[in-house]
């Protein structure tokens, strides 16, 4: 037999072995590209996670940002007192914060116009005690008091904070005493401030004039 030629069985075999050399290539291929979209998934996933911890960070340094800002911007007084007992030297609790000027309104009952303070926050008891002594003694109040009594105000700060000028107005009580003395008259001894509650400029009129309606004693006209 001529070395050319071959038998059938030796062609099948042939054809055989090329066809799972073929499926092979097949299988081959298909895992390539099987491995080729894993790849871009992973790819894809990866620059998903990245973006969503970015947006995360981005979000929560948003979050703290608007946070200070709003801490920043709100005020908080306290006081102390001299020891003389006729004056309220005011502070920012946070010292972050500066007073730039001050705006103090009475209640109407005492008939007083607003004080106003620049770059020295403070409330003196000259600037009501002769109102207050005067409104007591219509209410037939006794000449001395018993603990400490409360004066609402509307105090409106002007401050910077942040290199940022705010403006906050708030409802707080002056704590004092007055003592009858028999030939000095009567000393009005101011014991410190305490913060009732923020509101807006519209409503502090209304704010105050409800506040000294419960607190202060209806007189005797």
């Amino acid at each position: 037999m001529d070395a050319e030629q071959s038998s059938p069985e030796s062609k099948i075999e042939a054809r055989a072995a090329a066809a799972e050399a073929a499926e092979i290539r097949r299988r081959w291929l298909t895992l390539g590209e099987i491995l080729a979209v894993v790849a871009v998934v992973i790819s894809a996933l990866t620059l998903w996670l990245n973006w969503a911890e970015r947006s995360d960070t981005t979000a929560q340094k948003t979050a703290e940002s608007s946070q200070a800002a709003r801490q920043a911007a709100t005020l908080t007084l306290s006081a102390q007192s001299t020891a003389k007992g006729d004056r309220l030297t005011l502070r920012p609790a946070s010292s972050d914060q500066q007073v730039q000027g001050q705006t103090i309104r009475f209640p109407a009952a005492l008939g007083l116009d607003p004080v106003e303070t620049t770059g020295e926050p403070r409330i003196e008891a000259g600037w009501f005690e002769s109102a207050l002594k005067k409104m007591r003694n219509r209410a037939g109040l006794p000449d001395d008091s018993r603990g400490d009594e409360r004066l609402p105000v509307i105090v409106t700060t002007t401050f910077l904070a942040d290199g940022a000028q705010h403006e906050d107005v708030a409802l707080y009580d002056i704590g004092y005493t007055i003592k009858g003395k028999m030939f000095s008259g009567h000393v009005l001894d101011l014991r410190g401030l305490s913060l009732v509650k923020h509101v807006k400029a519209a409503s502090a009129a209304a704010e105050l004039s409800a506040r000294a309606a419960r607190l202060l004693p209806a007189t005797k006209d």
